[in-house]
């Protein structure tokens, strides 16, 4: 997903959560949605990531927004990693990386010298008619979730 995809229409996809339920974005219409990709369950910045959402994740429902989060973990993997989180939302698992391509967030990424493709941590907000209203891409931790927030509080 480019930039020049911004105010279009999401092409539908149908996922499995953490709640062993079909997640697609027709079921959703009438909502706004944050979907937030991030790397790896129990990884420190990705466990903060959760933490910052669970956190806020009753502002976020003031503001008529359903949160999912996405890797390429499994479903058994992101199931521990909400109930040791307690995270309120749903967790998605990609192995496929359908998602994530559809997205486009499988970057070249560079770890201890080694070069890999793998997720880069980024964020969408999806309008209640299914449009793509705003993204965040390389993001870092600290300071996003206030922003993602006051992106939801605008809509």
């Amino acid at each position: 997903m480019t930039t020049s995809q911004l105010n279009q229409a999401i092409q539908e996809f149908v996922c499995v959560t953490t709640a062993d339920e079909a997640m697609t974005l027709a079921s959703l219409k009438g909502k706004n949605i944050i979907i937030y990709f991030y790397p790896k369950d129990n990884t420190p910045g990705c466990t903060q990531e959760g933490q910052d959402f669970r956190d806020h994740y009753s502002e976020f429902q003031t503001a008529n927004t359903e949160i999912f989060g996405v890797s390429r973990d499994s479903l058994r993997t992101h199931s521990n990693f909400k109930a040791k989180h307690n995270f309120p939302f749903e967790l998605i698992s990609d192995p496929e990386e359908a998602l994530c391509k559809q997205f486009d967030v499988i970057k070249l990424k560079k770890l201890y010298g080694k070069e890999h493709m793998g997720i880069e941590r980024s964020t969408f907000l999806i309008d209640t008619n299914g449009v793509l209203v705003k993204e965040w891409r390389k993001v870092k931790v600290k300071e996003h979730i206030a922003e993602v927030l006051a992106a939801v509080k605008e809509l």
